[in-house]
């Protein structure tokens, strides 16, 4: 009996002291479409960490449309703009944030199964490195024109420990 309890507060203490864990809070978020005919289309939201260690997310998922990634904007010079799929994902920095945001980084909708509708909800599952997954409500809206504004929209938290 003794060494089970051992055994069991040293499994506990390992998991407990081994990386510090990410706290993830979605914020801000929308989704938006070039129109009802549109064959893709593309979330923006705030990533916030306010761990005490880094994480990454490095997937996102969604039954809107076919194929879903993580998507960039590049400088090709000339004033050209190429959009480019993020294999590695993108860090969120302990105590840090990072943006997706029109003309930078993003969750893109390829082949979408339908239109985006004005005030409808695009359930997507965003996949962190330690913080796992995180299930976000986000609204469609279709008539915002600002790279990124005010918050509340879609707020999402999750604390992994």
């Amino acid at each position: 009996m003794k060494l089970n309890a051992i055994l069991a507060s040293a499994t506990a203490f390992a998991l407990l002291s081994s990386a510090a864990f990410a706290d993830i809070m979605v914020m801000d978020s929308y989704a938006r479409s070039a129109g009802k005919s549109a064959k893709a289309g593309a979330a923006f939201m705030v990533i916030e960490n306010t761990g005490d260690g880094g994480d990454r997310l490095v997937s996102a998922a969604s039954d809107i449309a076919k194929k879903v990634e993580l998507h960039t904007h590049k400088d090709m010079g000339d004033g050209v703009m190429k959009m480019m799929h993020v294999e590695e994902g993108f860090e969120i920095p302990a105590g840090g944030k990072h943006m997706l945001m029109r003309g930078g980084d993003h969750v893109m909708f390829m082949g979408l199964n339908g239109p985006m509708e004005e005030g409808a909800t695009v359930k997507v599952t965003l996949t962190f490195e330690k913080a796992g997954d995180i299930v976000v409500d986000i609204p469609v809206d279709l008539k915002r024109q600002d790279k990124h504004g005010g918050m509340g929209h879609g707020m999402m938290k999750k604390k992994d420990n």
